[in-house]
Formats: C-alpha cells, sequence, structure tokens
C-alpha cells in the first residue's frame, strides 16, 4: 500500500539522522532528570508537597460517627485530602466551592448516620462545581471515597444481622458496639489493604500504597514528554519540505499516487515516529524513575495515542505553511515554548492562580497533562482520561482539518 511505503520512507530517513534521535530520545530523557530535581518535593513542607484536591467535609449529623470515618477515607485518597468545616451552613459550603477555596464539599445530612446503620438508604451529597476544569477528577475520587463508607456500612450491619439471626444479643447496646466495632474493622480493610506490593529497586523499597506525588518525576516525566513529542515533529515536518522544494513532491503526483495518500503517508510517519518516542520515554518513567504509568494500562494507551494523533497533526500542519526548512524549526519552536510552560509541562498547574488555570485549558497541552497525571498521580481509573482525550482528538481533527485546507490551497495555487 502506497501510504504505508511513503510513511516507511519517512520513518527510515528520520532514523538515519543521528540529530534526530538525540533530539527525540537523549534530550527528553536528560531533561526529565533537570525538571525531577528541580520538583523534589524533599525540599519543601509536607503541605506545599501535597497536591492533593482540597475537599470540605460538613458535617450535619452531630449524633453520628460517620464524618470522622469519611474523613478517615479520604485522607487515604491519592486524588483529594479532607478539611474538616466548623461552623459552616449548606450555602456557605456552595460558595467556597464555587469561590474555588475548597475543589468540593461532601455532606453529611442530619441522622445519616443512625438511618445507615439501621438498615436505610441515606445518600451523602457532593458539592461539586461542573464548570471546573477538576470536576471530573474531583466526582470520581470523592464518590470512590463515599461508595467504600457506603459498603462499609453496608457490611458491617450484614455482619451483625447474621450474628444475631445465629445468637442474637443480650442487650441493646451489645448489638450497638458489636455493629460499630464492624464498621471500625471494615473501614480499616479499606485504609489497610490485607495484601500489598513492595517493589525493591536500588536498594529502596517502594509501596504501592504511596502517593504518586512523592515522586518529583511525576511531573516531569509526562511535562517532558508532551513537550518533546512537539520539538520531534521538526525532522518529519523537514521531510515534506524538502519534497516540495526538490519537485519530488510534483514528480509523485505524476504517479498513481494521490494526494490523499502522500498527506497519509507523512501523518501516518509523525504519528508512528511520536508514538515510538512515547514508548520509550514511558519505558524509561516506568522503570528507570519508578512513575506508574501502567497502574492503568489501557488509560495510558488511550493518553499515548490521541497525543500522537493530535501532535502529529500539528506537525502535519507546520509541514505544509513552512517554505523552508528553518521555518519549520522556528514554528515548532515557538509551539514547544508557548505550549509547554502554558499546559503545566515544565510547572504544576496547581501553583498558579485560578484565570491561569482557565487560560492554560485552552491549550492541548493542558489537557495531555491532565490525563497522564490523572493515572500517576491522582490515582484514577480509565474514565478519568477520556475527557482529557475526547478534547486531543478534537485539537488533532482541527490541525489535520486546516493543514488539509492549506495543502489544497497551495496545490491550486502552482
Amino acid at each position: 500500500m502506497r501510504v504505508i511505503d511513503l510513511a516507511l520512507k519517512d520513518m527510515l530517513q528520520i532514523v538515519r539522522d543521528r540529530q534526530s534521535a538525540i533530539f527525540m530520545l537523549v534530550m527528553p530523557i536528560v531533561f526529565t532528570m533537570f525538571f525531577g530535581i528541580i520538583f523534589n518535593p524533599g525540599s519543601g513542607s509536607g503541605e506545599d508537597a501535597d497536591r492533593r484536591l482540597l475537599v470540605g467535609i460538613l458535617n450535619l449529623d452531630v449524633s453520628g460517627d460517620t464524618a470522622a470515618y469519611l474523613e478517615s477515607l479520604i485522607d487515604g485518597s491519592e486524588a483529594i485530602r479532607p478539611e474538616t468545616l466548623g461552623d459552616v451552613n449548606v450555602s456557605e459550603a456552595r460558595r467556597l466551592v464555587r469561590d474555588e477555596e475548597l475543589m468540593a464539599v461532601v455532606v453529611v445530612p442530619p441522622g445519616f448516620s443512625e438511618d445507615a446503620l439501621s438498615g436505610g438508604e441515606p445518600k451523602l451529597d457532593l458539592i461539586v462545581d461542573e464548570a471546573a476544569q477538576s470536576a471530573m477528577t474531583v466526582r470520581n475520587a470523592a464518590n470512590l471515597v463515599i461508595s467504600r463508607l457506603l459498603a462499609s456500612i453496608k457490611s458491617a450491619r450484614l455482619s451483625m444481622e447474621a450474628l444475631e439471626d445465629q445468637e442474637g444479643f443480650k442487650e441493646v447496646t451489645a448489638r450497638q458496639a458489636y455493629l460499630e466495632e464492624g464498621l471500625t474493622l471494615a473501614i480499616a480493610a479499606w485504609e489497610n489493604p490485607p495484601v500489598s506490593v513492595n517493589v525493591s529497586k536500588s536498594g529502596q523499597t517502594i509501596t504501592e500504597s504511596q502517593s504518586g506525588n512523592e515522586n518529583p518525576n511525576t511531573q516531569s516525566s509526562p511535562g517532558m514528554l508532551v513537550q518533546f513529542t512537539i520539538f520531534g515533529l521538526i525532522g518529519s515536518a523537514i521531510i515534506f519540505v524538502i519534497e516540495r522544494k526538490s519537485r519530488a513532491l510534483d514528480r509523485m503526483l505524476t504517479t498513481p499516487t494521490t494526494i490523499a495518500e502522500i498527506i497519509g503517508g507523512h501523518f501516518l510517519a509523525m504519528f508512528a515516529m511520536i508514538l515510538l518516542q512515547e514508548f520509550i520515554l514511558i519505558a524509561f518513567g516506568q522503570f528507570a524513575l519508578s512513575v506508574d504509568y501502567m497502574r492503568v494500562t489501557s488509560a495510558t494507551l488511550l493518553m499515548m495515542t490521541t497525543v500522537a494523533l493530535w501532535a502529529a497533526s500539528l506537525g502535519l500542519l507546520i509541514g505544509v505553511i513552512s517554505r523552508t526548512e528553518e521555518q519549520v524549526i522556528m514554528y515548532s519552536l515557538i509551539a514547544m515554548f508557548i505550549l509547554a510552560p502554558m499546559g503545566g509541562a515544565w510547572f504544576p498547574l496547581d501553583v498558579t492562580g485560578e484565570t491561569f488555570v482557565k487560560i492554560a485549558h485552552i491549550t492541548p497541552t493542558a489537557w495531555a497533562m491532565d490525563g497522564f497525571q490523572n493515572i500517576i498521580i491522582r490515582g484514577l481509573g480509565f474514565q478519568s482520561v477520556l475527557l482529557p482525550a475526547g478534547i486531543l482528538f478534537a485539537y488533532a481533527l482541527l490541525f489535520f482539518g486546516i493543514a488539509i485546507w492549506q495543502f489544497q490551497r497551495m496545490m491550486a495555487a502552482r
């Protein structure tokens, strides 16, 4: 097939260029290590190093202990951290979320503990600003904690009912004590699972329960991966420019090769090279830097694919609009030095203000960082990358469409 033949031709030209190999592989690894040192959380206070999203607990159930259990479960989350709210009503809690002083508030309604332990089906209210960029992350993490709490309550109640059917309780207080003890044990089981995984490497032991944000490379590894996917486009885009300047493109059009096959071949080569670069950098992050990309393999693969599609579309556009090799380098560097820092590849967006975060999410790089960090820092699952991946795919379609339009205009003017 001509598309594959053209793609293999481009890839072979890139692989033969030693400078391309340095820019695509060596430089990203060096910069990843450098930025990892900069963001070493050991140099700051524990609070500064905790990048988990702040979630308030509004306890209106003054007669029960549910809020304490809830706080304990949230504190064990890798994505969110708790803050107990004192003399605050629901309206004030909504204001705190709206003003982004808190990312969410879990409301424990009056009588929740008594109703839940007696067999009822009460619900915890979750206040989230759906317009906030972190809404999906917070909602998924909070719902996971809430489901664990409700499951623990149900487990304790079922255990109590089973014992009551077999032996019964002499006093109501004994029944209540057994129920509370069962709930405590169920909560403890979530916090300290009976099975844990320890990985020993270089004389250090890394436990699975460690928060991803303790590893400075959870910022630098995906950041440099995203940045150098843009920079790595230079080699592929230059090949496209050289074909036009040398009239090789005109000669190909005199053959049965179609314009669609030419565009498809260049795009496929860019996509394949970016994907290869991502595989190598993620393998380096996983095995050399202990960045757990493979915690949810399917989510990581989805992010890799959509990042490669977006970057290849951008590279195709740069190759089409550039007339010289110098312009390819200039446009690629401009894209890298604007999109990488604005999208949080150089520093965590958590440390910036609300306005900067909103502006940053105009860029595809911010969504790429969100997707990878939902996996490796916030401990979320496959669903947490669907929105970032979808937006990256939309950017890929946008850049690809503009590239095709510009290419058609260019060919019509020849």
